[in-house]
């Protein structure tokens, strides 16, 4: 089933969970909210995908993005004097997106919302995961503040997200996370991807490549 959605495309990779302060100051995504804030709260919906390259604002804008992406809700909203917006926004669904329109006020899209496979993952593959973040966590913490509060979820599929999210990573890494097929897939990949982060982080003591997408994440 399709949705057609105006689109906002970020220079960061967005995880289900995750809610993320937005400044929304360009004409065409000023339009954007205007018309989500004129619809019932429940339904003030939009994507973002990952911008491969080019830039979020300015005349040359994104010239080439990511197809899997997420859909946010906005949550809160404020209006300032100079028309621009603050928003808090919350990733609920992921989302395959179709060619971007952009002839109108705001580009929009057709999307497809990406449901998650449903497996079982080995209670091994949890308890890994689990134990190489924590480690990553402390390792960080020699160089910068904690990317996550609060305490690991035990649901594999929560699990998955949240160390997705809360990981500083390269921004195909996080791409390819977020394109996982399920929970069992995507934390094997993280293994492998904090693994590689300890290692190098123990041979050449520095920060992470990339620092992490002014996110929090959260299982509601």
């Amino acid at each position: 089933m399709t949705d057609r959605l105006p689109m906002f495309p970020l220079n960061a990779v967005l995880f289900p969970g995750v809610t993320l302060p937005l400044r929304v100051f360009e004409d065409r995504y000023r339009a954007m909210v205007n018309h989500l804030l004129m619809q019932d709260e429940e339904d003030r919906h939009f994507g973002s995908v990952a911008i491969r390259e080019g830039y979020e604002v300015g005349e040359s804008g994104a010239q080439s993005l990511y197809r899997v992406g997420v859909k946010l809700m906005i949550t809160e909203a404020e209006r300032n004097d100079d028309g621009s917006f603050d928003l808090e926004v919350l990733a609920v669904d992921r989302i395959r997106m179709d060619t971007m329109e952009s002839s109108g006020d705001f580009p929009v899209a057709d999307v497809e919302v990406l449901d998650e496979d449903q497996v079982d993952v080995p209670s091994t593959v949890v308890d890994t995961a689990r134990g190489i973040f924590t480690a990553y966590r402390a390792a960080l913490l020699e160089f910068r503040d904690d990317p996550f509060t609060g305490s690991l979820p035990k649901d594999p599929e929560f699990l998955s997200w949240t160390i997705s999210a809360t990981t500083p990573l390269p921004m195909p890494d996080r791409q390819a996370l977020l394109e996982a097929s399920d929970a069992g897939v995507r934390l094997g990949m993280a293994i492998d991807l904090l693994r590689a982060e300890l290692r190098a982080m123990n041979v050449i003591p520095s920060l992470p490549a990339t620092e992490v997408a002014r996110t929090k994440w959260s299982p509601n």
